[in-house]
Order: structure tokens, then C-alpha cells, then sequence
């Protein structure tokens, strides 16, 4: 059963994780085998409905940005309408089938680790061991219409439960040629209409079916992942300034190797 202790460690979790390239579903998941919870169908959708604590913390720090720079938000937009067409045509399926699923998680959080550890090294080689080599693009409102589609085609891969939203977005982003904090930014500003849109569908099918006390553990776990993003958000951006996402994928690896062992 679902407590407030459970609670805010979730949305601690969903918090820190979400903007960072290590999956904040996948980690969540985990979290919850690792605290025995059952996966109901209200954990699901609280799993999926304590991310507006992250939008909440992503309008805090770049509201006025988004909403008012009319360059930004079409960008925003467009790169939003793949994740909203597959969003749409995979819902069902991917919570009846893949989300909960442990074994998706860990398979998707190795190889999603591996892959960030062989493409940073590539890139880095290609650049003689500069840390942004390969970037044209420097400025949110330069990425281009055909660029910010791109990068929401690889966004769209993060329907699969232990596949960052935040690494596809910041890896296709640097495919593209854009730069690495300038995709970081663009990824926490993508990140409000894609959350959105999946609460707000979560909502519209299971919203009225949450009782008091399920609405009084939501709100926790809103609190503590609107606290927490702020923080990882701004932490972020000062670690990619200098650093390359290897760490990252070690530690993905790391964690799905543990957690296998511990399941064992």
C-alpha cells in the first residue's frame, strides 16, 4: 500500500531524475520493486501525474522564455507533435504491457547507458577531445524547424519505460549539430508540453476514480518533485558546461547490473 513515505521518496525520485539522461520512469519503477509496492493502476498513474511537479519547476525557471518568445514556443511546438501522434497511438499498450515492467526497464536503462558512453567517446574523438566539438547551433531560437522536429522524433523513443526523455532529446539534439547546453535547455522547455499531455491524458481516464486520500498522496508527491527538479535542474546545467555525459551512462549500467543482482 502507497504511503506518504512512499510518496515523497517517488516523487524525490521523479524529481531528481527526470532531467537527468538516467530515466525518471525507469528509476521510479525500480524504486517501487525496491519498496515492495504493488504496480495498481493508481501507482501507474501516479507515476505519470507527480511529473507536473517537474513542468511546475521547468515554468519557474523559464516561463517567461517559453511563453512569451514566440520563436521558442513554435519550436517547442513542433518538436512536441511527434511524441503527441506516437504518445497517442501507443498509451494503452505501453501502460498495459511495458510500464511496470522491470525487466524493460533494466534492459532499456543498459543499453541506453552503453550507448551514451560509445557515442560521447566517438563525438569526442571526432573533436579532439573538445567537449562540444561539433556545434553550429548555439542559440534556442537558431535551431531550426527541420531540427526541432528531429529531436521530437527522438524524444518519441521515450515512450519505452527506462528510455530518458532527456537523453534521446539532448543526444538527438547533438546529432543535429546543436549545442549541449543549448539542448539541455530546449529539453527541460520540451519537457511541459510532453508531460503535460501525458497527465492530462492519465487524468482524463483515471482522475475520477482517485479517492481523497490518493488525491492527498498525489499532492505529496507533486511537493517533493517540484523542490527536487529545481534543484537538478541547476545542477545540470553547470555539470554540462565542462562535463560529457559518460558518467551518466556508467552509472545506468551500474545501477541495472545492481538491481539485477538484487533481484536474484
Amino acid at each position: 500500500m502507497l504511503t506518504i513515505l512512499h510518496a515523497a521518496i517517488l516523487g524525490l525520485v521523479e524529481g531528481v531524475t527526470e532531467f537527468l539522461p538516467i530515466s525518471s520512469t525507469g528509476h521510479m519503477i525500480l524504486a517501487a520493486r525496491a519498496m515492495n509496492l504493488t504496480q495498481t493502476d493508481f501507482l501507474k498513474s501516479f507515476e505519470v501525474i507527480i511529473q507536473l511537479g517537474a513542468i511546475l519547476a521547468v515554468l519557474t525557471l523559464y516561463g517567461k522564455k517559453l511563453l512569451l518568445n514566440a520563436k521558442i514556443f513554435k519550436r517547442v511546438t513542433i518538436a512536441f507533435v511527434p511524441t503527441a501522434v506516437i504518445g497517442l497511438l501507443f498509451y494503452s499498450f505501453v501502460k498495459k504491457y511495458l510500464l511496470g515492467s522491470t525487466t524493460v526497464v533494466l534492459w532499456s536503462l543498459a543499453i541506453g547507458g552503453l550507448f551514451l558512453i560509445v557515442f560521447e567517446y566517438i563525438r569526442r574523438g571526432r573533436g579532439q577531445q573538445k567537449i562540444d566539438p561539433l556545434s553550429n547551433t548555439k542559440e534556442l531560437e537558431s535551431i531550426t524547424y527541420p531540427q526541432a522536429l528531429g529531436i521530437g522524433l527522438f524524444q518519441a523513443l521515450a515512450i519505452i519505460p527506462g528510455v530518458s526523455r532527456s537523453a534521446a532529446t539532448i543526444v538527438g539534439g547533438l546529432c543535429l549539430g546543436i549545442s549541449r547546453a543549448t539542448i539541455v535547455e530546449f529539453s527541460f522547455m520540451l519537457a511541459v508540453p510532453t508531460l503535460v499531455a501525458a497527465t492530462g491524458l492519465d487524468l482524463l481516464k483515471n482522475g475520477i476514480s482517485f479517492s481523497g486520500s490518493e488525491r492527498g498522496l498525489l499532492l505529496v508527491g507533486l511537493i517533493v518533485a517540484f523542490v527536487s527538479a529545481l534543484a537538478a535542474m541547476k545542477l545540470l546545467l553547470r555539470f554540462v558546461s565542462n562535463h560529457t555525459f559518460v558518467p551518466f551512462g556508467i552509472y545506468r549500467i551500474v545501477i541495472a547490473v545492481a538491481f539485477l543482482l538484487y533481484l536474484v
